[in-house]
């Protein structure tokens, strides 16, 4: 018995779900070949059958494709165990692989929680406080100097009433600035030209003009 098993000889590596998958799968399709190879002499025979009249060499025809029939039957089982197995060596892969990410997430996730806690101890609330605090104060004692720097100084001291005064005068200056008399004088002034000098001797108020739309100065 121990010549025929092998006893002492040195075990290899355990044969994972992988291995045992890709095995079962290719017999599966060696199995799906001989299916094929059978189903090509069952339509040999069926051919024959029906150019055959009935008799002996009919019936010997169909005894040999009912033969056949049955070979595909029972590897057609074989495969169906086949496909089987496979695919519940599948599920229990899948289901190792899913615990082994499992187990790889919650380690990492532990190692992230130890380091955090590490880091953690590295910041202290109330320092992160009195810098806060800092930082205002010295936000307070710059706004300070910008006020002090702002500040007006030499500037001779005025009475607000007098201010109020040359306010209200002001306003009426830019009212009498308001004038516009001098648009009327514009619209008396003699009209301009038109045409070419020489054209007309007498403008439009029948005034007599020189070449060049002037009034003529009468002669003396």
């Amino acid at each position: 018995m121990n010549r025929i098993f092998g006893r002492g000889k040195p075990k290899g590596p355990a044969p994972n779900l992988t291995d045992c998958i890709s095995g079962v799968d290719s017999r599966a399709e060696s199995v799906d070949k001989k299916i094929a190879r059978l189903d090509a002499e069952l339509m040999k025979y069926k051919d024959q059958m029906k150019k055959m009249r009935d008799g002996p060499s009919k019936n010997m025809v169909k005894q040999k494709a009912m033969r056949v029939l049955k070979q595909k039957r029972m590897y057609e089982g074989q495969r169906d165990q086949l496909m089987q197995q496979s695919f519940n060596m599948e599920q229990a892969n899948y289901t190792i692989q899913t615990l082994k990410d499992t187990k790889t997430t919650v380690d990492a996730m532990k190692v992230g929680a130890k380091e955090m806690k590490k880091a953690y101890k590295n910041i202290k609330i109330d320092q992160i406080e009195d810098l806060q605090d800092q930082l205002e104060d010295m936000m307070e004692d710059a706004n300070e100097v910008q006020e002090a720097l702002s500040r007006s100084y030499g500037t001779p001291d005025i009475d607000e009433d007098d201010l109020e005064a040359e306010l209200d005068a002001l306003g009426d200056e830019l009212l009498l600035d308001d004038d516009n008399s001098y648009l009327d004088e514009a619209a008396s002034a003699p009209a301009i030209p038109e045409g070419v000098p020489g054209d007309r001797t007498a403008n439009r108020d029948g005034v007599l003009v020189d070449e060049f739309g002037l009034p003529q100065i009468p002669a003396t």
